[in-house]
Formats: C-alpha cells, structure tokens, sequence
C-alpha cells in the first residue's frame, strides 16, 4: 500500500472543512454579500469549495474549478512548491500550530494567538493560501489567462479566511463572550438591515445628506436636459480668468466625489483658483433614459454642455476636465468637434484616464468577445445595467478591503460602520443604459478602438485622436487598481499636442482627491519634452515631489485660463435662469 502524500492530504482536509463551513455560511448570508462579478463566479465563497479530487495533474484540476480556466502547470516549480509546503506543514504541526502568525490585519488581535484552534486554523490558512497562489504563478500559458488565474484565486482565498466565520474567528468570539452575546444580536440586527436595503452597509448612511454635509459648494443649476444638469458655482474670487471651466465626471458614480468637503473639494479648489467653474452632474438613468448610447452622451451631454458654457460666458473657447470616464468621453467628445472642425475647447485635463485601452489592469480579467456578446445580447432592446452590478464589480476588485472587511465587522462583531463620506459616496450607485454599456466595452475594452483612426463611428463621426492637438494635463495615480499608470500613460503617445503628465501617490479616488492644503503625499513630474514609450522609463527620470498635484495643476491651467475679468454677478445669463441650488436633484437620484 502507497504511504498518502501529505501535500494532498493536507489540502484535502483544508478544502473540506472549508466546504462545511462555506454551507454554513451560504445560508446565513445569501441576499447580503453580493455575488462575484460573473468573470470569477467559479471562485465565488457561495459557489463551493475544492475539489475532492486529488487525481491526475490534481493541482492543475484544483486552479481549474477555482479559477474556472483551462490550466497547465510548470512542473519544475510545482514541485518547489510541494517540497517548500510539506517542510513548512511539518513545522507548523511539530510546534503544535504555535507557529508565530504572519502580520496580516486580520489576525492581528491577541484573541488569536491565545485560542490554539483558531490560532492553528490561522496559520494553516495563511500557508495554504500562500501555497495556492504560488501555484497560480506557476500557471503555463498566456498573460490574459494567468491573469484571471491569479485573480480567480486571490478571490478564492479571501473568502475562505477563517476570519471570515464565526465559527474560526476567535476576536469574534472573544467579543460575544465578553458582551454576553450582545454583539451577536447587533451582527443580526446589522445583517436584516443590509437585507432590507439591499446591500453590504460600509458606512454609516444615515449620517450623510447630499446638499447637506457633502456636496455643499454654492451654485445654481443652469441648465438641464434628460440626461445631465449643468450646474454653476459661485465665484469666490473679485476676478475670473476670461475662458470657464468645465468638469465632466464619470456617469457611472456620483460627480460629488469632487465635491465631498470644503476642505477637499477640487470644485471648490477650482473655484478659489479664479476660474469660472460649471460641471456636468449625470442625471441617474431610469427606465425613460433605457435607449440611450454612447452618442446620446457625447453629442447630447458633453458637447452640449460645452455649448451652454458657451452661450452663458459668451467665451468662444472653454478649458475642459474629464475624470476616469468622464475623461475618455471628453476625448472621445474633442475627437467629434475636431472631426467637425469645430475649436472651442482651449486645453483639457485628463485624470485617471483611459483612451487608450490597451492596458487595462485587473479590470482585463472580465473582458472576452463571450462577455462582450452576452451583455450586447442583454441590452438588445436597450434597458439598465443596475449601479449595484457596477458596485459589486468595483468592490471585488478588493475584496478584503471593500467586502469581507465589513462582513466581519458588521455581522460577525456587531459593530455599527462608522461615517465615512467617501464610502457614502461609494454606495450611492448609479444605473447605466445598456446601449451606453455594451457601446463601451466592445469599443474600448475589448477592441480598443478609440486609437485607431476611423475604427469607431460616434455622432456620425470617424474618431481619430491624432487631430486633437489642444494642450493637455494628464494625470495618473501610481497604485490605481482601476485606470493603471502604464493605462494613463498611454495617452501620451496618443494626443500629439503639448502635454504634462503628472503621477500622485495612491490610488484611484484618494490619488486624485489630495487636496493641496493639506500637503500630504507626493508626486512625479518630470520636465523633459520627451515621452518614451513605457511609463516605466518615464517614472526612471522623474523627480519625487512633496505635497499635493493639485498646486502643479493650478499653475498650469492658469496659464490656459486667460485674461482675467470681474467675477460675475449672478449665474447663468438672461436665457439661464438659475433652475434650483446646487447640487440639484439628478445626483440625488438613489438607484432602483
């Protein structure tokens, strides 16, 4: 009789507690947790485990039910592997799992070192999860695929944190004891909330009005059609430079998150810069806005805005700001006019802006022609992509922070989310139409379309970036999970005007929103005129920074701005009344 592999044993025993606690835990939390994006749905905690199966090539078969992916693994490294897995498993039971954990928030509390179950179930996890995704970058084949294999299982792994189960956590548990069960009555009471409201509660929501304590700079809505209100902020300044500003956000969130605070407001910030400033806030679609496209959105809202901006300063050229999306629909906006020959943006300001999207990141993972298919086959007819689809997405790009995080505090701890305006902000969703939705992903992430001259059609227009040759700030976040620096980057070899490219710390939201009086992080900028082909070689002859972007913005767009001439009086002109206060009523709109 062959003596049992301890390297298959071990997983196997692993996967099968996991599995029973997993059953558990389905039952408790279905409707709460929102599933996996369908890309990983074969990871997903509530889809099942391991397989049970230890057979031919049994870590090949492991990565493909996790991963969902046809696999092939190297098996020199493979073989590393197990050596390093067996020789660390037989540490970890010879100090009878007293093995000092690894630092990992998760298991930071005394209560797991002083609970030898948990403190074991804690380690073993730690080794099998590390094991795991070694075997994922062991994986043969091309990047897309290793990609969704390392997604596919840091998903997994995330969700099997013993952490993540009352029955494992031992600070859960300690908690529950020391409050006599009262934290287990408020986790409930926590959960049949979330299951009332639909969602995962991050925040306290209750804490925040938009209008009231977010989204609090003073100005009037100017003008509005069904898809956008355009609102105008009053001046803080006697002075205004000559040419106005308009800012374009993404549709698919909220435009407040320019807008959170005094103190950290780019509007405001703007504002205070002496520019006269409107910004475009995206009414949130409901079933009357169901066939709308990406045309109706450039033609209708973006170039329409810049018409009214226009038409209210008597300006003959405005400075533009497009944010993630709301970046490529600027350019894809400056793409139309110059098709049309039409000059009346002066510069614009790209942040965290794909136009280019031939690097994408993680977000890569979900896109095939199958995907793109299903969802064109989907909104056929037109219809709504829920904001809680685009949520969740997002959310499971950082699944320990944006999801599990909360679980455990609020359903396992009891404790009640504290107020946080971003993450207010982050779950004040927003619906997309569909059209508008599969338009985007077949021409921009799937077949990267926007640089090749003449490839996509908008408003009776052929795109070709190359004829856009205004001025150009672009700005990139170093860690930004959702709009890479090389992804950012990539615009550089794209727009053949003048141009500044300027890399802040962090990421995506907290990169952009830095606010210059407060002077924390820093950034790169680097003065020479040349833009070689990789980011990377960039970054290599970049100067570090102290402090904020926004103040190397500043200065630059000042520069764009103009003469400067008295502020005006009141808001729009004798044909734009002002409709309401800002923010308006679209952006406070909650999603069906």
């Amino acid at each position: 009789m062959s003596t049992p592999n301890p390297w298959e044993q071990a997983l196997s025993q692993w996967q099968t507690t996991q599995d029973a606690v997993v059953q558990q835990w389905t039952q408790w939390m279905s409707g709460v947790v929102p599933k996996a994006p369908a890309a990983c749905m074969p990871l997903s905690p509530m889809m099942g485990g391991m397989p049970h199966v230890f057979a031919q090539d049994p870590m090949a078969q492991l990565l493909q039910t996790v991963s969902g992916q046809n696999v092939a693994l190297d098996q020199a490294q493979v073989m590393d592997i197990q050596k390093n897995y067996v020789a660390e498993l037989t540490d970890l039971w010879r100090q009878g799992g007293q093995t000092p954990l690894p630092k990992d928030r998760r298991f930071a509390d005394a209560a797991w070192v002083s609970n030898p179950i948990s403190h074991y179930a804690a380690a073993l996890y730690l080794l099998n999860a590390k094991t795991v995704t070694a075997l994922a970058e062991a994986v043969q084949g091309d990047e897309k695929t290793k990609n969704r294999v390392r997604f596919a299982v840091q998903q997994w792994v995330d969700a099997s944190a013993p952490s993540n189960f009352l029955a494992l956590n031992a600070e859960a548990q300690k908690k529950a004891l020391e409050t006599q069960g009262e934290s287990l009555t408020k986790g409930l009471q926590n959960l049949m909330h979330d299951l009332q409201q639909g969602h995962l509660s991050m925040t306290d929501e209750s804490a925040f009005e938009v209008g009231k304590n977010v989204a609090t700079s003073e100005g009037a809505v100017v003008y509005e059609n069904p898809l956008f209100q355009l609102i105008e902020y009053k001046p803080l300044t006697e002075k205004v430079y000559e040419r106005p500003f308009l800012m374009v956000p993404p549709c698919i969130n909220k435009f407040y998150i320019l807008d959170l605070q005094p103190d950290n407001s780019l509007i405001r910030y703007a504002v205070a810069q002496g520019h006269r400033t409107f910004v475009v806030s995206w009414r949130n679609p409901d079933e009357s806005c169901a066939q709308m496209t990406w045309d109706n959105y450039i033609e209708d809202a973006v170039i329409q805005a810049m018409d009214e901006v226009l038409a209210i300063t008597g300006a003959k050229d405005l400075n533009a700001l497009g944010f993630c999306v709301g970046g490529t629909m600027l350019g894809t906006a400056l793409a139309v006019l110059a098709a049309r020959g039409r000059k009346v943006v002066n510069s614009a300001t790209f942040l965290t802006t794909l136009l280019d999207f031939k690097d994408t990141g993680v977000l890569d993972v979900f896109i095939d022609e199958n995907f793109v298919k299903f969802r064109e086959m989907q909104f056929a007819n037109g219809g709504l992509l829920p904001g809680r689809d685009l949520a969740t997405t997002f959310s499971f790009l950082r699944p320990n922070d944006l999801v599990w995080n909360y679980v455990v505090s609020n359903y396992l701890k009891g404790d009640a989310p504290p107020p946080f305006d971003l993450l207010y902000w982050n779950s004040d969703s927003t619906n997309l139409p569909g059209h508008y939705y599969a338009w985007y992903l077949r021409n921009t992430y799937l077949e990267n379309r926007l640089v090749q001259p003449g490839a996509a059609t908008v408003c009776g227009e052929a795109i070709d970036l190359s004829k856009v040759t205004l001025p150009v700030y672009l700005y990139a976040s170093r860690e930004d999970h959702i709009v890479p620096l090389e992804g950012a980057y990539a615009s550089t070899q794209v727009l053949p005007g003048p141009k500044r490219f300027v890399v802040g710390a962090s990421g995506h939201i907290a990169g952009v929103i830095n606010p210059a009086s407060k002077n924390k992080r820093n950034y790169w900028v680097n003065d020479s005129d040349a833009f070689p082909a990789q980011a990377q070689d960039w970054m290599d002859g970049a100067t570090d920074m102290p402090g904020s972007w926004w103040n190397d913005w500043s200065a630059w767009l000042a520069e764009q701005g103009g003469k400067q001439k008295a502020a005006p009086k009141s808001y729009g002109d004798r044909t734009h009344k002002a409709i309401e206060p800002a923010p308006g009523r679209y952006v406070k709109a909650k999603a069906a």
